[in-house]
C-alpha cells in the first residue's frame, strides 16, 4: 500500500458486541482516465470520444484539442464525442468544463488509422502429455488497472487445446494468466500448473481492486506447483495430484484432480507475486458429499465481486450448484486476507438451496439497502451471508439482472432453466430480483441452454426478453419455439435475434446483438438481424457459447469496447465504436453493479454485464453515481474496517463493549439510534476510545464531522 494512500486513509475501528461497520454513503471505485480514442473516419474526418466521470456532475461540459489548439467553440454539453472536420492527424485533449471553470488536460491520444487497437501477445509453448499434444489459445480476458494511472491493463487467460469440462476424462495442459499493457508489454505471467485442470469450470479469475488502494489486484483458485509472476512456487513443485487411474474415453476420474490442497491466492497486479495464499474455500471435502464420485459435482466453480458492506468489493468464491451450493466472501485490506461469511446448503436450514445455482452468479443491491446481494440462479444470499430466497426452480445456463421493466420498483431476473419437467416450472421465466417470485414465464419441459435480455425493439419500453423453448408431447416428439417477449409478458413476435452476447454500440440507446466475431443490429421490423461489423480473421472463445475475450466500457464514451483474439493468437484485438451518438452518459464502469459484471464475466458460462438501472428507449434521466474515488480528503473519502489480527477472521466480530474512532485532525461525532434519538456525542484528536458504550441491541448511525467535511456511518449490532 503506498504512503501516499496511508496518510490520507482514516481508519474507524468498531468492535462492539458484534457490531461491525457498514457504511452506505458511497461507494469506492477506480480513478479512471478519460479514456480519449480518436479514429480515422475517412480522408476528412476523425471521430473523438471520451469518458463522462462518474464524479462530475451531470451538467459538465467538455473543450476537446488538438495539437493544443481548441477545436469546440463552445463546450460540449450534450455528449462524449466529437467529428473533427480536418485531413491530418494531429494529438488530441479534452478538458472539463465544471461551474465555468475549465479542469486541466487530459492524457494525450493519437489518431488510430481504423477503428480498433492491436495488442501483440506472447503464446505460452505447447507441450505434451500422456493425452497427447496441445498449443493454447487466447480464452477468458479481464482488466484492471494495476498501478494507478487510470488506463486499464489486460489480463488474459490461456488455455490449452486439450482443456477438459467435468465430466471428460484427460490430462489437460497448464493454464496461464498474463498481464499485458495496451502497448503489449508483458508485465508477468502466473503459470498455475498441473493441480489447477483446464477447463472453463476450474479457474474464475477475479481482477479487481480489493482493498481501494488504487491498484487492481488477482484472485484465484491456486495448488501446490503455482508459480507467481515473480517465479516463486507456492506449496510443493513436485506435488502431481492428477489421477492417473480410470478410463480414457469414459465419464471418469482419469485426468481430474480431485484430491489435494487448494488454495485462494491474491496476487499483486502490477508484478504477479503472491501476496497472500489460504486454504481455499469451500474446500473439496469428500467429493461424493456434492453428488459424483469423479468430481463432476465438486470441481464446479464460480465466483464474483460485490460491495456487500456497502462501501468496498468483497471477493465472493462459490463451488457446486448442480447439488450442494457453498459460497465464501472474502476482504481483502490492509495486506490482510480475512473471510466475511460462509454460506453451505449442507448446513441446517439452507437444504432449500442445493441444487439451486447456476453456471455463473449476477451480484447487484436488489432489496435497495445500498449493499450488494449475490444471485446464484434460483437463490438468493443476502449481504450478510443469510438467506435471501430460494423459489425451487432449478439450475440454468444463463442469467440476466437488471432495471429490466422500468415500471416496476427495483430490478429483474431473465432466466432459463435446464430441468424444468423435474422442478414443474417454465423453461425461461421473468422473476423479481428481491424475491425470486415468477412474474411471467413460457413453458417448456426439455433443457433451455441459453436466452438473453437487451433492449433491441424501441417500440416497447424496457428489455425485450428472448429465446427458445422446447415441448416434448408423449409420443417423444419435441416442438421448439422461438420467443421473442416485452418485458410485460406479451409476445412480440416468434422471431428471435442471436442470443450469446450484447453490447452498446452505435448511437441510439437500443442495445445491439454480439455473437461470435459479429455485431448485428435487430432490424425489428422485418424481424432478422443486419451486420454492423465482423471481425475477419478473429474468433470467439467457448465453442458453442461464441462469447469474446471480453466486452466492456473500456474507453471512449459510456458504450462498450470487444475483445476478440486473432484466430492464431498472436494478438488481441478491441474494437471501438466510431459512431457519433447524442446520448451522454456516465462511463458504464462507474455504475459498480457493471463494474463488477466485467469482472465475474469470466465465471464459468459468460454472460453479458448489465447496469444496475433501466439503460434503454426512454429512460429517465441519469443521476450521478453515489460513488468516491481511492484518495481524497474526508469529504471525497470513505472510511473503512481494518482487522488487528492477521489472521482470517468471520465476521461479526467478537463480543467487545469497546470501539476506537480515528480521524485525521480534529473531529466530533454523535451517535444516534434509528428514532432518531441522540446515544453519546463526543470529540477527539486523531483518535478516541469509547468504551461500555451502547449495549442495547439495535442499529446505530454516527455521524463524523472534521474540517475537511463529514461522513455518516450506520452500525449493525451483528
Amino acid at each position: 500500500m503506498s504512503k501516499k494512500y496511508k496518510n490520507f486513509k482514516k481508519i474507524i475501528v468498531l468492535v462492539l458486541l458484534g457490531i461491525t461497520t457498514q457504511i452506505t454513503a458511497q461507494r469506492t471505485v477506480e480513478k479512471l482516465n478519460r479514456g480519449l480514442v480518436a479514429m480515422r473516419l475517412n480522408a476528412n474526418q476523425v471521430y473523438v470520444g471520451w469518458r463522462m466521470l462518474g464524479t462530475e456532475p451531470t451538467n459538465v461540459s467538455y473543450n476537446l484539442y488538438c495539437n493544443e489548439v481548441k477545436i469546440t467553440e463552445t463546450p460540449i454539453s450534450t455528449s462524449t464525442n466529437f467529428t473533427h472536420d480536418v485531413t491530418s492527424n494531429g494529438t488530441y485533449t479534452v478538458r472539463a468544463v465544471i461551474n465555468g471553470t475549465e479542469e486541466p488536460a487530459s492524457e494525450a491520444a493519437t489518431v488510430w488509422a481504423e477503428q480498433y487497437l492491436d495488442i501483440p501477445m506472447q503464446i505460452p509453448p505447447g507441450g505434451t502429455n500422456v493425452s497427447g499434444s496441445y498449443t493454447y489459445e487466447a480464452n477468458d480476458c479481464s482488466v484492471g488497472d494495476v498501478d494507478g494511472d487510470g488506463q486499464y491493463e489486460i489480463f488474459v487467460k490461456w488455455d490449452p487445446t486439450n482443456s477438459k469440462d467435468n465430466s471428460q476424462p484427460g490430462y489437460t495442459g497448464n493454464v496461464y494468466i498474463d498481464c499485458y499493457r495496451l502497448d503489449g508489454t508483458l508485465l508477468w505471467r502466473i503459470d498455475l500448473g498441473q493441480n489447477i485442470r483446464a477447463g472453463a469450470h476450474y479457474t474464475q479469475f477475479m481482477v479487481y481492486d480489493l482493498d481501494s488502494d488504487g491498484k487492481a489486484e488477482l484472485a484465484c483458485r491456486t495448488s501446490d506447483g503455482t508459480i507467481d509472476g515473480t517465479g516463486v512456487v507456492i506449496g510443493d513443485a513436485a506435488a502431481d495430484y492428477r489421477n492417473p487411474n480410470g478410463s480414457k474415453t469414459s465419464t471418469s476420474t482419469y485426468g481430474a484432480v480431485i484430491s489435494g490442497p487448494e488454495f485462494l491466492t491474491i496476487f499483486n497486479g502490477e508484478t504477479g507475486k503472491a501476496m497472500a495464499t489460504t486454504e481455499y474455500l469451500p474446500a473439496r471435502g469428500t467429493v461424493s458429499s456434492w453428488g459424483d464420485s469423479y468430481g463432476g459435482r465438486s470441481e464446479r466453480f464460480v465466483a464474483a465481486i460485490a460491495y456487500l458492506d456497502g462501501s468496498k468489493p468483497s471477493l465472493v468464491m462459490g463451488r457446486g450448484y448442480y447439488t450442494r451450493l457453498v459460497r465464501v466472501a472474502w476482504d481483502w485490506r490492509n495486506n490482510t486476507l480475512s473471510q466475511r461469511w460462509i454460506f453451505d446448503s449442507g448446513t441446517s436450514g439452507n437444504s432449500a438451496y442445493a441444487g439451486m445455482g447456476n453456471h455463473q452468479m449476477t451480484v447487484g443491491d436488489v432489496d435497495g439497502d445500498g449493499k450488494d446481494e449475490i444471485i446464484n440462479g434460483s437463490s438468493g444470499i443476502n449481504d450478510d451471508g443469510t438467506k435471501l430466497y430460494s423459489n425451487s426452480l432449478g439450475h440454468g445456463d444463463a442469467l440476466h439482472m437488471t432495471d429490466m421493466d422500468p415500471d416496476r420498483p427495483g430490478m429483474e431476473i431473465w432466466q432459463c432453466l435446464e430441468e424444468p419437467a423435474k422442478y414443474k416450472t417454465n423453461g425461461l421465466v421473468f422473476l423479481d430480483a428481491q424475491t425470486g417470485a415468477t412474474i411471467w414465464g413460457l413453458p417448456a419441459n426439455t433443457d433451455v441452454g441459453r436466452c438473453n435480455a437487451a433492449d433491441i425493439d424501441p417500440r416497447y419500453k424496457g428489455y425485450e426478453c428472448f429465446g427458445s423453448a422446447g415441448v416434448k408431447d408423449a409420443s417423444g416428439v419435441t416442438t421448439t419455439t422461438n420467443f421473442l417477449m416485452d418485458c410485460k409478458g406479451n409476445l412480440i413476435s416468434n422471431k428471435k435475434p442471436t442470443q450469446n452476447f450484447s453490447i452498446w454500440w452505435d448511437g441510439d440507446l437500443n442495445r445491439e446483438l454480439l455473437d461470435s466475431n459479429k455485431i448485428d443490429k435487430w432490424d425489428y421490423i422485418n424481424g432478422k438481424t443486419v451486420n454492423i461489423l465482423t471481425a475477419t480473421g478473429y474468433s470467439s472463445n467457448n465453442t458453442t457459447k461464441a462469447t469474446p475475450c471480453l466486452s466492456a466500457d473500456l474507453f471512449g464514451d459510456w458504450r462498450e469496447e470487444v475483445i476478440f483474439r486473432k484466430t492464431d493468437n498472436t494478438s488481441l484485438r478491441i474494437y471501438s465504436t466510431n459512431i457519433p451518438t447524442e446520448h451522454k452518459l456516465y462511463t458504464l464502469m462507474h455504475d459498480t453493479q457493471y463494474r463488477t459484471a466485467i469482472a465475474w464475466q469470466n465465471s464459468a458460462y459468460n454472460q453479458p454485464p448489465h447496469p444496475g438501472f433501466y439503460l434503454g428507449v426512454d429512460m429517465a434521466a441519469q443521476t450521478k453515481p453515489n460513488i468516491v474515488l481511492p484518495s481524497g480528503n474526508l469529504s471525497k473519502d470513505d472510511f473503512s474496517e481494518t482487522i488487528s489480527s492477521p489472521n482470517a477472521v468471520v465476521y461479526p466480530n467478537p463480543v467487545n463493549h469497546s470501539f476506537t474512532i480515528a480521524a485525521k485532525g480534529n473531529f466530533t461525532f454523535v451517535i444516534h439510534n434509528t428514532l432518531g434519538q441522540e446515544i453519546w456525542k463526543g470529540k477527539g484528536e486523531n483518535e478516541l476510545q469509547i468504551k461500555d458504550k451502547i449495549v442495547t441491541p439495535g442499529m446505530y448511525i454516527i455521524t463524523i464531522k472534521t474540517e475537511k467535511g463529514s461522513s455518516v456511518i450506520k452500525l449493525i449490532k451483528g
